[in-house]
């Protein structure tokens, strides 16, 4: 069975040739490098190293070298197929099945390859003719000189529909699989394919090897109704396992010297990501979701602490909260994260221009372990000023220390938030601002987590201002809110109710009206939103307040979309469940009413008696939970 580079490359991807060798070879961290006795040759002096950057081993003893799949030949004498299936198991994937379409897949797929390449090429080349003139204004303007445009690849798109795909079809392309590449756009009504970049500075999104996935694009007129626009997922790009900047990252830390790690950052955006390379920071970043589990392993290939930076606002805050959430369940010895603000509320791309190389490094080295961020950011919910308050927090310590899959882990970090926890003072948990935030760790001062807010998710800086929230928060509906939120943080499942009624009433809650109609009628007018873009328009509209009111109404609801190990595609399945729950119950409260006042005879009060008899089932659903799995609705 012949295996195609993608699966391969996929192997190869979830391995870490340390750990794999490791159990193998007894290894010890020398640099960059893993260093050890070779397997091949006895020898009392190591000659045996291991690049987990380069995923090769090289052995000077004997003169071999190689990938994971050499060294189990070579150690074990696997053939080539046992060797993939070992370590094809140990990644947790599946073989592919022998199948006589799978070498034509394969070409297929190598054909989109080619194609997309051919179009970073045209991009880049438009990126130096005259239509890309008020482009390379703008790259200049940013701090980005035309000397370092072919090191990140950076291109433009003319203003025409059909520039790229007539360009594309010259060479030999068909429009279909210029539509399944995306860089075309198929109209629903069946007319001819147009060019999906249009008036952009494009940059290309690489897998780790450097080869063209798809693009991103910054829109030149300021009027566009997306700022950003990634392209659509396809057999080649997926956006929650892809990082904008992978494979320069990956070359940094290959050719960084000494012996720590060098750092790897993950920013918000494409010219984030740039500044930090430019730099000499592994920089990469996320294509407009939060941070997946994929990604998340992902980095942790490359670096065993990986930093999450984020903007100090609101939404910054947010995505840290999300990132925490998702990140906790996967903790294991020797893997987490760290966190890092840069100052001022500015993001790395501006510190580089303003500030320069120095700054921006000083900076991003100003990092918060993992466990410090979930402890400042439980402790700072509310006032720690009554024992209710105070054996609240330890629950949510004890809990969210116990979902950690690894049991060791789990444990050490219950008994490490314990103890910060006995730590406050009976002072410190006197309301008020002091709150509590004595724990240790930078990320409770003003310059840490919050920025310049008072608290990681509580605007208002007084005990009064404090309580006058949490009454406005206890008015939200838990249901509605939890809905709201998880919209909030994945705008995509609202398109398919962008029209329905229910939605535009504040999914059954009267405080929530205005928001979710500025929720839909933004996503109306907008190509592509992430859920950072929509926090931050909210906020500017007035809705900052409302937002953090939704925080603790939807994390008093119980609801699962709200677990911090809930997958994506679970949430999305769970909340149209609850959506068409709670859009059904508020149309049988509408049809009670009318039948209520249209009773004329036995056969209308049966109908009634039928009406309440669903409502109330749906009723029960929502009480015991079970709406989430579509029971009842």
């Amino acid at each position: 069975m012949r295996f195609d580079e993608h699966f391969l490359d996929e192997i190869k991807s979830r391995l870490r040739p340390s750990d794999v060798i490791g159990r193998t070879v007894k290894l010890r961290k020398q640099g960059r490098e893993y260093v050890g006795l070779s397997p091949f040759n006895k020898e009392k002096t190591p000659s045996f190293y291991v690049n987990d950057d380069k995923g090769q081993f090289f052995d000077f003893s004997s003169g071999k070298n190689g990938d994971l799949i050499t060294f189990l030949q070579e150690t074990e004498r696997l053939t080539f197929m046992e060797a993939v299936e070992r370590l094809a198991a140990e990644a947790g994937l599946t073989l592919p099945a022998a199948d006589p379409r799978a070498a034509e897949q394969e070409k297929q797929r190598q054909g989109l390859s080619d194609w997309l390449e051919l179009a970073a090429q045209w991009f880049e080349a438009a990126l130096r003719r005259p239509e890309g003139r008020e482009a390379r204004a703008y790259l200049e303007k940013r701090g980005l000189p035309e000397s370092e445009w072919g090191r990140f690849r950076l291109g433009f798109s003319p203003a025409s529909r059909t520039a790229l795909k007539d360009y594309l079809i010259a060479k030999g392309a068909r429009p279909p699989e210029l539509v399944e590449s995306g860089v075309l756009i198929a109209p629903e009504d069946g007319g001819a394919p147009y060019d999906r970049f249009r008036d952009r500075i494009i940059f290309p999104i690489a897998d780790a090897r450097g080869r063209v996935l798809s693009f991103g694009g910054r829109a030149m007129d300021p009027e566009a109704r997306a700022k950003y626009l990634n392209g659509p997922e396809s057999p080649l790009f997926h956006k929650g396992r892809s990082l904008y900047g992978l494979a320069e990252a990956r070359k940094i830390l290959a050719a960084a010297t000494g012996a720590e790690t060098p750092p790897v950052v993950v920013v918000e955006g494409y010219m984030d990501a740039i500044a930090c390379q430019r730099a000499g920071i592994a920089g990469v970043a996320p294509l407009g979701t939060a941070l997946t589990e994929d990604q998340m392993e992902m980095l942790w290939r490359l670096h065993p602490e990986p930093t999450l930076c984020f903007d100090g606002d609101r939404a910054g805050r947010q995505a840290a909260s999300r990132a925490i959430d998702r990140a906790l369940p996967m903790l294991k010895p020797g893997k987490s994260f760290r966190f890092a603000l840069v100052e001022g509320g500015k993001d790395p791309d501006e510190v580089l221009r303003e500030q320069g190389v120095g700054a921006l490094r000083a900076q991003l080295s100003q990092t918060t372990p993992f466990v410090d961020a979930l402890f400042v950011r439980e402790r700072d919910q509310e006032p720690l000023d009554t024992p209710e308050r105070r054996a609240g927090l330890k629950a949510r310590l004890r809990q969210l220390a116990g979902t950690i899959a690894d049991k060791d882990l789990a444990q050490a970090y219950r008994e490490d938030l314990l103890q910060r926890m006995d730590a406050l003072s009976p002072r410190a948990q006197q309301g008020g601002d002091a709150g509590g935030r004595q724990g240790r760790g930078n990320f409770g001062q003003s310059r840490g987590w919050r920025g310049a807010g008072p608290a990681w998710i509580d605007p208002a800086p007084t005990a009064m201002g404090r309580a006058a929230a949490q009454r406005l928060a206890h008015s939200l509906d838990p249901l509605a809110a939890a809905m709201v939120a998880h919209a909030l943080a994945d705008p995509s499942v609202l398109d398919d109710h962008l029209e329905d009624a229910f939605a535009a009433r504040g999914f059954g809650d009267p405080g929530l009206v205005e928001l979710t109609r500025e929720i839909i009628r933004f996503r109306l007018e907008t190509d592509h939103l992430d859920s950072g873009a929509l926090a931050r328009h909210l906020a500017s509209c007035g809705f900052a307040a409302l937002l953090t009111d939704i925080d603790r109404a939807a994390a008093k609801s119980g609801a699962p979309i709200m677990k911090p190990d809930v997958s994506l595609d679970s949430a999305k399945s769970q909340w149209s469940h609850a959506f068409a729950g709670l859009s059904r119950l508020a149309a049988l409260d509408e049809a009670i009413r009318s039948a209520k006042g249209n009773l004329s005879g036995r056969s209308d009060m049966e109908a009634l008696e039928r009406l309440k008899g669903e409502r109330d089932a749906l009723k029960r659903a929502i009480r015991t939970g079970t709406i989430w799995a579509g029971d009842g609705s």
